[in-house]
């Protein structure tokens, strides 16, 4: 796997300094900036630099989406914006560098309008392809991902019914306007 940050990705501006990780575990430079930026993501601060370490075939999976391909995916980390006033991260731990690179992680979630608060706790899992790019991020809230038809068709209409409503920056201008 390489070892080197993609090349195409300039001004990541990322937010995320340090990664916190399990005793024994260490992260080659690619693996750190990956999940610095998936970090960020997290935090509800995406950019269009940040998902261009993302393949264009992708997938994010949590409970409540599988969204693959960019727009779809993109969506969802805009999304974050949209739907919680405050994100904050409680607390971060990379368990295992390998591939997949697992993390845990703990968020507080506050949503617009109604003020109701909600903490997630997750195990993270991100794989990355031969060049060292993201093509895979599981989001297990409490380590685990819904099964079963009806669970994934929701999950699915998820994926498909976010982009509609989220704006995804089409180039550096419009992200900037974001505050991105």
């Amino acid at each position: 796997m390489s070892t080197g940050i993609p090349n195409v990705v300039p001004n990541l501006n990322l937010e995320t300094k340090d990664i916190q990780t399990a005793p024994g575990v260490s992260l080659n430079e690619n693996q750190s900036t990956v999940l610095r930026s998936i970090l960020d993501l997290f935090a509800g601060k995406p950019s269009l630099p940040k998902l261009a370490l993302w393949r264009d075939d992708a997938t994010f999976a949590d409970p409540i989406t599988v969204a693959e391909g960019r727009d779809r995916f993109a969506a969802q980390w805009y999304g974050l914006q949209t739907a919680f006033s405050e994100i904050e991260r409680l607390h971060h731990e990379v368990t295992d560098a390998g591939n997949p690179i697992l993390m845990d992680l703990k968020t507080r979630y506050v949503i617009k309008g109604i003020n109701k608060e909600q903490t997630i706790t997750s195990v993270v899992a991100v794989h990355l392809d031969e060049q060292g790019k993201i093509k895979k991020v599981e989001d297990k809230w409490d380590g685990k991902l819904p099964e079963g038809s009806i669970a994934n068709a929701f999950r699915h209409l998820n994926a498909v019914t976010v982009p509609k409503f989220v704006s995804v920056p089409k180039n550096a201008e419009e992200d900037a306007k974001k505050g991105n």
